[in-house]
Formats: structure tokens, C-alpha cells, sequence
């Protein structure tokens, strides 16, 4: 890589959210402090690769990075590449949920939220968050139904489309 606009922005993007990256790694690696590497470089490999994650905000490129090591991670483990034998005496404990999974989903979504217009927010804050019904959230906004169905139907099209782009699939 040159030293370039795009080299200067992925040393930023590295000293940024290195750590952060690097941690979480660990984790999903169990520890391994070998394999958490190799996923945080493929992760920062795969973020050059793609260009416009390095234009993103700084939220929108973390929950961007933490998405793609999940996934790396998750490759990994299913081709069985990781899987090493290990001989034991007693069970492992058990996994918990430690709410990483929820947090980087949140940020995703509040960061694709954030794309939408103020109006398509606004009703999807109304119906879904405040659960108004389409005539109490018309009432309130001082709109027909109609509108706030069609603002709805739209709102959603556009958060599902900021959400793709995110790597977020069904």
C-alpha cells in the first residue's frame, strides 16, 4: 500500500479500532491470541478491500468491523480449521450471553437509523418505538393515515437497504 489518501485512512481506521477489534476477537476465539490476530488482520484486509467503509463514520466503520470478524470468526469455526482436539476431565462452562451480540446490533441499526430522513425517522419512532397505532401517530403528526402508511412502507425500504449495505442480512 502507498501512502496515498486510502493508506492514511487505513491507519486511521487501524489505530482507531485496533483494540477494540483486537479484544473482541478474543473472544470470539476463545482466547486464542493467534487466531484472534488472523481475524483482525482478514478483517482489516477485507476493510481495504472495500473502500468505502474507510469514508464511513467512526460508529458506522466499527460496527462494520466487529460485523466482519464476527463473521470470519464464525467461517472459520464452521470449516473446522480451528477445531482442535482438546482432552479434558470435566465439561466446559457454559457460554453465557453477554449482550455483545445486542450491542453491535444496536449499533448497527442506530447507525443505518441515522441515514433516514427526519420524516421517515420520525414515524418509524412513532409506530414501532412508541407503539402508536397509524392513526394515533397521524393524529400526532398532524398528517393523514395514508401518509404515515407510505412514510412507514418507506422508512422501512430505506432502513432494510442502510442495513444490507451494513453486511446485516435476514
Amino acid at each position: 500500500m502507498t501512502d496515498g489518501p486510502e493508506a492514511q485512512l487505513m491507519r486511521v481506521l487501524h489505530d482507531q479500532h485496533a483494540p477494540a477489534l483486537r479484544s473482541y476477537a478474543l473472544e470470539l476465539t476463545n482466547g486464542d491470541r493467534a487466531r484472534a490476530e488472523d481475524v483482525v488482520q482478514e478483517t482489516l484486509l477485507r476493510a481495504w478491500r472495500h473502500p468505502k467503509v474507510l469514508d464511513q463514520s467512526e460508529r458506522s466503520a466499527r460496527s462494520w468491523l466487529l460485523t466482519v470478524a464476527r463473521r470470519i470468526a464464525i467461517d472459520e469455526w464452521r470449516s473446522g480449521t480451528s477445531r482442535a482436539e482438546v482432552m479434558t476431565d470435566s465439561p466446559p462452562d457454559p457460554v453465557g450471553d453477554d449482550g455483545t451480540e445486542r450491542a453491535v446490533q444496536g449499533w448497527l441499526v442506530a447507525d443505518a437509523l441515522a441515514e433516514l430522513s427526519t420524516r421517515h425517522r420520525e414515524v418509524l419512532a412513532l409506530c414501532f418505538y412508541h407503539g402508536l397505532s397509524v392513526a394515533d401517530a397521524a393524529a400526532k403528526l398532524g398528517v393523514p393515515e395514508g401518509t404515515v402508511k407510505s412514510r412507514t412502507h418507506y422508512a422501512l425500504r430505506a432502513l432494510r437497504l442502510a442495513l444490507e449495505e451494513r453486511g446485516v442480512t435476514r
